[in-house]
């Protein structure tokens, strides 16, 4: 199998391809989106004016006017509550619309990886996953609440700031837009430097969660194996190569206020004294240079808002990338047309109902399935350069169990993986009842499969939840029946709330083997035509072994199963046993076949050789 790594991005690619698909996600709530910014823009601007309306009442102090003072002063209350009104507006507004996109975001990126290949998480570990979801979610989240307006805002407030300073002076107004254009330059070059920490920070906070998720999920054989200073020392340069990337980003991006601010002073001071020259010599007056003064004051505070919550969008987009990035992996193919049909499903399919009631529709018409499945000549390996089988050829006729024995890596999880696609072979064919498995849809495909597998894996919810999981609609009385199959309703009754029972913590509450049992019930309810039993009684000791041996047997009468096991105990009655070395069978045939063969498969029932 391929290693496991980090599969998020280390350095951003693309930014403006990543702002474009952000932003088609914010066209989802475009009207709310839209409301934000016209509520944003009313309340900028009536910032703007009721600092202009400095300029009428100081000069209608100066004139002595008190008619021109109380009209100045009611209308600037006027513009002031429309702004106040307005800014009320858009936030809450603005929660409702970021909560939407973020709505959609989770529910694609989530969709999404339902449908990628096993590939996929093969090589991405859990931990580095679950953080697309909150650290890089959260990241968007927060932008969309408190940067997409205070930007909108900003920009308003610039433009507008600058149109009224050209309006007031625009002399003075020339050492203004010198002092900007300096401050743009420095955001420019900070920001360019910092958009890379930050994407590179996000990627090691994700690795840094993935690595805390295995460590915590496998702390018992942390324990076991003393290695808890060894887990410590990794986690410590984990978390400081995050503490390395974040400071990187912090240290550029950190640098715009103190550099705006201190530009915003310079341009203050120069201002402050060409206009006072000005207004001795009489080419303007106090009012505009009264309101013109607390513009320029006011002008860094649009700057130092529009270059810190560009570090939000930063980092807003580097989560985002790796949103993207995850929803650019490709999904699963399944270009299959034929498809699984119950025999109560469709009244066509009755007549031509085949294992346990089902048949394949091909071209309109009802073929009944038999659970006959054959390699032809394939090959497959997990990685390029790396082959795990080798012109494998096998079969299995309907209703036959057919065992496969053999030491680690010899490929026999890997024939049961390719059987129901979760891996595509190389060259060479898999026939379903004589369909290329690829013509098949995957769905159809995989409900026809049951399989309990060696790592038997339980969800939140009760022991009944859990069986059901093999069928979503199977009554009480359906999933009390399959745990009889599996010899799993003894236990059960004994527990205090029964099938009502909590799981937790993927079954941290029950045995091992309780686990292993209620696998088997979950396949056993779903009445699959063919059955994959990998290593399925491993965790069950020889005595709950022999209790289910009879359920299991009624379980596969009439259906094709493929049987994985170390204990030969458990495939000594298959119809054909295949011992498989390097990718190859090696030998094939019954029990007693094999035996008097004298071969590999004698060698391991006699113990002269053991599996490893």
């Amino acid at each position: 199998m391929p290693a496991r790594g980090n599969a998020a991005p280390s350095r951003p690619h693309d930014l403006l391809a990543t702002l474009r698909r952000l932003l088609a996600y914010m066209s989802h709530a475009r009207w709310l989106m839209l409301a934000v910014a016209v509520l944003v823009t009313v309340a900028g601007l009536a910032s703007l004016l009721g600092t202009y309306m400095i300029k009428p009442i100081v000069n209608a102090v100066g004139a002595g006017d008190a008619g021109a003072l109380v009209r100045g002063v009611a209308l600037t209350a006027v513009i002031y509550a429309v702004g106040v009104a307005s800014a009320a507006g858009y936030t809450q507004t603005m929660v409702r619309a970021a909560q939407r996109v973020v709505l959609d975001i989770r529910r694609d990126l989530f969709a999404h990886i339902e449908r990628l290949p096993l590939s996929f998480f093969d090589r991405a570990r859990a931990g580095d996953v679950m953080s697309y979801f909150t650290n890089d979610v959260d990241t968007v989240s927060e932008a969309l609440n408190n940067s997409f307006a205070n930007l909108v805002q900003a920009a308003v407030q610039i433009v507008g700031t600058l149109v009224l300073l050209l309006v007031l002076d625009w002399r003075l107004t020339l050492v203004t837009v010198a002092c900007d254009a300096a401050i743009a330059l420095y955001v420019r070059f900070s920001g360019s430097r910092s958009a890379r920490f930050f994407s590179r920070q996000q990627a090691e906070l994700g690795g840094l969660d993935g690595y805390v998720e295995e460590m915590i999920s496998g702390q018992k054989v942390v324990k076991v194996f003393n290695h808890e200073e060894a887990n410590l020392e990794r986690f410590r340069d984990l978390n400081d190569r995050l503490r390395a990337a974040g400071t990187s980003a912090q240290a550029y991006a950190s640098t715009m206020v103190p550099v705006t601010v201190c530009v915003g002073y310079v341009n203050y001071a120069i201002v402050c004294v060409l206009g006072a020259l000005l207004a001795v010599q009489g080419l303007t007056d106090v009012g505009s240079l009264a309101s013109y003064l607390v513009f320029v004051r006011q002008a860094a505070a649009p700057l130092n808002q529009f270059t810190q919550q560009g570090n939000f969008l930063l980092t807003a987009l580097a989560g985002a990338e790796r949103i993207f990035s995850v929803m650019g992996e490709e999904p699963e193919v399944d270009e299959g047309e034929v498809r699984l049909v119950r025999a109560d499903d469709v009244e066509a399919a009755r007549s031509a109902a085949g294992a346990a009631g089902w048949a394949w529709v091909i071209c309109g018409e009802h073929v009944p399935l038999q659970g006959d499945v054959r390699f032809y000549d394939v090959d497959f390996g997990y990685e390029e350069g790396q082959t795990v089988l080798e012109g494998l050829s096998l079969y299995a006729k309907p209703g036959q169990k057919i065992a496969f024995v053999g030491s680690t890596g010899a490929g026999k999880t890997t024939i049961t993986n390719l059987i129901n696609r979760f891996y595509e072979v190389r060259s060479g064919v898999i026939t379903y009842d004589g369909i290329d498995v690829r013509d098949i849809e995957k769905a159809s495909l995989r409900r026809s499969l049951g399989i309990v597998l060696q790592d038997t894996h339980l969800f939140a919810g009760t022991i009944a939840d859990n069986i059901r999981f093999g069928k979503l609609d199977a009554t009480d009385d359906e999933v009390r029946a399959a745990a009889r199959v599996a010899n799993a309703d003894g236990f059960i009754s004994r527990l205090p709330r029964g099938y009502d029972t909590p799981v937790v913590a993927d079954g941290a509450n029950l045995s091992q083997g309780q686990r292993q049992l209620l696998a088997i019930a979950r396949a056993a309810v779903a009445d699959p035509p063919v059955l994959i039993l990998d290593e399925a009684t491993s965790s069950i000791d020889t005595r709950t072994e022999a209790l289910i041996q009879r359920g299991m047997d009624a379980l596969m009468a009439g259906r094709t199963v493929f049987v994985i096991a170390h204990r030969l105990s458990t495939v000594r009655n298959a119809d054909a046993i295949m011992v498989l070395e390097c990718g190859r069978i090696v030998e094939r045939g019954t029990h007693e076949e094999l035996l008097a063969q004298r071969g590999e498969y004698w060698q391991l029932w006699t113990g002269a050789k053991e599996l490893d």
